[in-house]
């Protein structure tokens, strides 16, 4: 995988969500206090890892909390919406080009994943229009919400103030852009049409959930929360997803699910990507195969990206004062569909996705793959290193690639001085 380069301006969104928890006092931590945001966001992320139990769905009522998710997890979590979008735009039913997408953001928190999408449009030469809906169970996380939602995108005339908690903001977008790889500040020409309802309410009551339909359906984070403390936890969230994908998603829409990249959480993912696949979904993306997912015959198994990121000057201060590392973006994702749209359709049939770090040992080259005959293990000795596999050893995880003349061990593949190694797709 290269690195990405994002067309957010880290410098101006690390200023912006200062200004922004101080009431625009001061864009700047004194060394008090970033050693006391420290503190937070180590004991934010050991409730996001080994004591999600005790999470409460109010953490961000908590103003430390709050600001230590905004300024460390908020940065990050923004850009893991732009693979599943990626992926989906790559398609030559051209998924993403109509003039208008609507988009139901459940469980959207502060509207991390909202900026992403915003974000990613910005970057692109056709811009829809985007008319968001989020919904969130805590009031506090859909005033955040439109909060960040302003402070991004300069407010349409028509639409200067926002009453209650469910209303509509009305934005024309104006986003920072990169060129060359360098920040080169606002970029006054790149406008996006955007507006964003806000409704209270507890997702798990499907019910509740305004009537209308969308392109687009989002669950970031929100998947492993569900039914936490239901003994069929599993059976409910399918339950609510063939409910919410059934009822709310266009015939030629997307569900995007996006989990942290945790065994447990990602575990119980794949198990209802299994059962959704039975109940007669699509998955457009990661996956290649419709096949049951066998990462699952290993209980130490699952799949997750893990994507280069180069974070804001605030993150790295702070890693180095918690030992945490905010070097990468790690997530799992799945996008569902009602169609029988896939990735694949552009692929190879002989086309496999790299599913490990690469396994370097002496005298070869290792990595596992997934695609057709499931997850395998693939080698390539160094002394059968040639041109046309010289591929092979530029291989990251999450990349697509595809083999000819691969040699099939059976147990796994073995590249030999006459297989040709091509990469289809990075991540």
């Amino acid at each position: 995988m290269p690195q990405i380069h994002f067309n957010t301006n880290k410098v101006f969104l690390e200023h912006t969500l200062l200004k922004y928890l101080s009431d625009n006092r001061y864009s700047s931590l004194t060394n008090s206090e970033l050693n006391s945001l420290a503190s937070d966001i180590i004991e934010l992320s050991n409730l996001f890892t080994k004591e999600r139990k005790i999470l409460s769905p109010q953490y961000l009522n908590n103003k430390r909390l709050r600001r230590a998710y905004i300024l460390y997890f908020l940065p990050s979590n923004i850009y893991k919406i732009h693979l599943p979008l990626k992926e989906l735009s790559l398609h030559p039913k051209k998924i993403l080009s109509k003039k208008e997408l609507k988009i139901l953001d459940l469980g959207s928190g502060p509207g991390t994943t909202i900026l992403g999408i915003l974000d990613f449009f910005s970057n692109q030469k056709k811009r829809p229009s985007l008319e968001f809906t989020a919904i969130d169970s805590v009031a506090e996380n859909l005033s955040i919400a439109k909060d960040l939602f302003k402070l991004f995108t300069p407010l349409h005339p028509e639409c200067p103030t926002l009453q209650g908690v469910n209303g509509k903001l009305k934005s024309s977008l104006k986003m920072p852009h990169l060129t060359g790889g360098g920040v080169t500040g606002f970029t006054e020409n790149i406008n996006i049409d955007a507006s964003l309802k806000t409704f209270k309410i507890n997702i798990e009551k499907a019910g509740a959930i305004p009537q209308d339909t969308y392109d687009i359906i989002i669950l970031s984070n929100i998947l492993n929360e569900l039914f936490y403390n239901d003994e069929k936890k599993n059976a409910e969230r399918v339950s609510f997803l063939n409910t919410i994908i059934d009822k709310f998603l266009t015939p030629d829409g997307s569900c995007i699910i996006i989990e942290p990249a945790l065994r447990e959480t990602t575990r119980e993912m794949l198990e209802i990507r299994d059962s959704l696949v039975k109940n007669g979904f699509k998955i457009h993306s990661p996956c290649l195969i419709d096949d049951p997912c066998p990462a699952l015959s290993n209980p130490k198994d699952w799949c997750h990206e893990d994507i280069p990121w180069i974070p804001p000057v605030i993150i790295k201060e702070i890693d180095k004062l918690t030992g945490l590392r905010k070097d990468s973006l790690k997530f799992s994702y799945l996008v569902l569909r009602k169609d029988k749209l896939s990735l694949s359709d552009i692929l190879e049939k002989n086309s496999y996705r790299v599913v490990s770090e690469p396994l370097v040992s002496k005298g070869k080259l290792e990595f596992y793959i997934c695609g057709i005959g499931g997850r395998r293990l693939i080698t390539r000795l160094d002394k059968d290193k040639t041109p046309s596999n010289i591929q092979f050893q530029k291989l990251k995880r999450g990349d697509i690639v595809s083999f000819r003349d691969l040699i099939d061990e059976d147990n796994r593949f073995k590249i030999d001085k006459g297989t040709t190694v091509s990469l289809r797709t990075k991540t």
